[in-house]
């Protein structure tokens, strides 16, 4: 009877279901008999994580913090890829003119495309009713004729593209409307998808308690962002779909929206970015020098260039300046256009004349390249760890891809896909920036 009964109650004993229930012996030498004493039991009598759980009752398992923060860095780290694809297919769509193509928003109902014959001709029928659809070559003919020139750009504005682009859309046929309209739902079902990434593992994280407290902050405002980016989005769309009877000017979104959308856009990014490495990369610990200040410093600047530049792009984009004056390194016949300071109050040209639009932004790109040419020779100067070295080597190699990148769009008329190249470019030129920041990130005492 023993032998039947004994050793499979051994064996039970011996199984984890049951070991994970079952006290971790303690040493009697330090704390003593417990002869018939019941003792609560108290933290690290347990073997594992998931004997907590199961003595708390809740059912939840919460990781070290070491690993805590490996998983929500590798998420963050993911999050900011799905970023970076949203301002990239956002670009694309804009130098593709699809921007306008979807006249409503809906957050359910527009996940649906059309998928029958007459429900695409209805949606056509939409288009065909806002000014992007309206315009016609008889614009162009009145401009030319009368020596105008709209706040669009300047006569240095080459007439055939001119006439390309302000009769793209009113000779447009249902198929060519497809691919626009498909552009623009590809880019927000994108914007979706990132709200997602962000939303649904942030609401499981901090269910699981893998959150500390200053990264619930951190995951709030990044959630809270990602919706502001939604909403700012339609908001920027919005102000190309509005008529505007006594402009001759070509119907686009407005540049201040566009430079806004993108811009929460590079801000989001960057605090994603800049998270996840922070969780992510073991600190190095340097000595704090002067030298190490200044680089420090330096390096904040500069990322911060790069980011202003990044941002001026937006401009360019919002009023197609870079068909304006395609040379480099002059702009025409001159270093300083005669008419930078065409609109009144003199304000207004930095943000809407296409001339001194492009003008800031070659500015800002060639001092982004002087400062990270300048900050490069800097950190040669300073004993660094070789992944700091390897940073500061991509940073000044993505610099310079860049500017060839930037100086190739302006001087072939803005092709799409180089164009969409630079554009990208940038991203990339900004996250090696911020990698090379994190580097050199302050210790904590």
């Amino acid at each position: 009877m023993q032998r039947m009964l004994f050793p499979p109650l051994k064996a039970l004993m011996g199984s984890p279901c049951v070991r994970l229930l079952v006290p971790r012996a303690t040493p009697r030498t330090q704390y003593g008999c417990s002869c018939g004493i019941k003792r609560p039991w108290r933290p690290g009598q347990y073997s594992t994580i998931s004997e907590v759980a199961l003595q708390s009752g809740k059912g939840t398992v919460s990781l070290p913090s070491k690993a805590a923060e490996q998983v929500v860095g590798r998420w963050l780290l993911f999050c900011s890829g799905t970023v970076a694809g949203a301002v990239i297919l956002g670009g694309v769509t804009r130098l593709t003119e699809s921007g306008l193509s979807m006249v409503d928003w809906h957050l359910i109902k527009e996940m649906k495309p059309p998928t029958s014959q007459e429900e695409w001709e209805a949606e056509f029928q939409k288009y065909q009713q806002f000014p992007e659809f309206k315009i016609s070559k008889a614009i162009l003919r009145s401009l030319m004729r009368n020596g105008q020139t709209s706040s669009f750009g300047t006569e240095n504005v080459p007439p055939f593209l001119w006439e390309i682009k302000i009769s793209l859309n009113h000779d447009m046929t249902l198929a060519e409307f497809k691919f626009i309209w498909y552009m623009e739902y590809s880019h927000r079902m994108w914007g979706r998808l990132v709200g997602l990434a962000y939303i649904l593992p942030a609401a499981y994280f901090w269910r699981k308690g893998w959150l500390s407290r200053g990264m619930k902050g951190c995951v709030l405002v990044l959630c809270g962002l990602v919706c502001f980016q939604g909403l700012l989005g339609w908001y920027m769309v919005k102000s190309g779909l509005e008529e505007k009877p006594d402009s001759h000017d070509i119907p686009r979104v407005s540049q201040y929206r566009l430079a806004a959308h993108l811009g929460s856009a590079l801000v989001l990014y960057c605090a994603s970015l800049w998270t996840s490495l922070s969780l992510l990369l073991p600190q190095h610990k340097l000595p704090e020098t002067r030298q190490l200040l200044w680089l420090r410093r330096f390096a904040h600047g500069t990322a911060g260039l790069v980011f202003l530049t990044a941002l001026s792009g937006a401009f360019v984009a919002g009023l197609d300046a870079g068909l304006v004056y395609n040379s480099f390194p002059k702009m025409g016949e001159s270093w300083i256009p005669e008419d930078l300071f065409t609109f009144s109050p003199t304000l207004r040209n930095v943000f809407e004349n296409p001339t001194m639009v492009q003008f800031d932004h070659r500015l800002l790109g060639i001092s982004s390249v002087t400062a990270v040419t300048v900050l490069y020779f800097l950190s040669q100067r300073i004993p660094l760890p070789r992944r700091t070295k390897m940073a500061a080597v991509t940073l000044l190699a993505l610099a310079y891809i860049q500017v060839g990148l930037g100086i190739s769009t302006l001087l072939m008329y803005v092709p799409t896909p180089l164009a969409a190249t630079h554009q990208s470019g940038s991203l990339a030129l900004l996250s090696a920036a911020l990698w090379f920041m994190n580097e050199l990130r302050r210790v904590p005492k």
